[in-house]
């Protein structure tokens, strides 16, 4: 894979509640992905990245909320997300990804 395509496969971190929980039981982190991205694309993405060894990979789809406006209705874009699990001991530090 090359580098162009690592930075289009993450977006981003996925900050909640229930991601900050997975991230304390289970060494899991979550992100957010691109829409055609996959399990594999996001595992070697991650690797490189953050110089972790992923276990595993988990992901969905979160489909996009309907919304009333003035106008009528309108849809939210649908977008993807991904648990990652990392090795024991292994933990990613976003203020200082390289």
């Amino acid at each position: 894979m090359n580098q162009e395509r690592v930075f289009q496969v993450l977006v981003g971190p996925h900050v909640s509640e229930k991601a900050a929980v997975v991230a304390d039981e289970n060494n899991q982190y979550v992100f957010k992905v691109a829409v055609n991205a996959t399990k594999s694309e996001v595992k070697r993405s991650v690797e490189q990245l953050f110089k972790v060894k992923v276990v595993n990979v988990n992901t969905l789809k979160v489909k996009g909320k309907v919304k009333r406006n003035r106008h009528g209705f309108s849809t939210k874009p649908t977008w993807k997300k991904a648990y990652v699990r990392l090795e024991q001991g292994q933990d990613i530090d976003f203020a200082v990804a390289e």
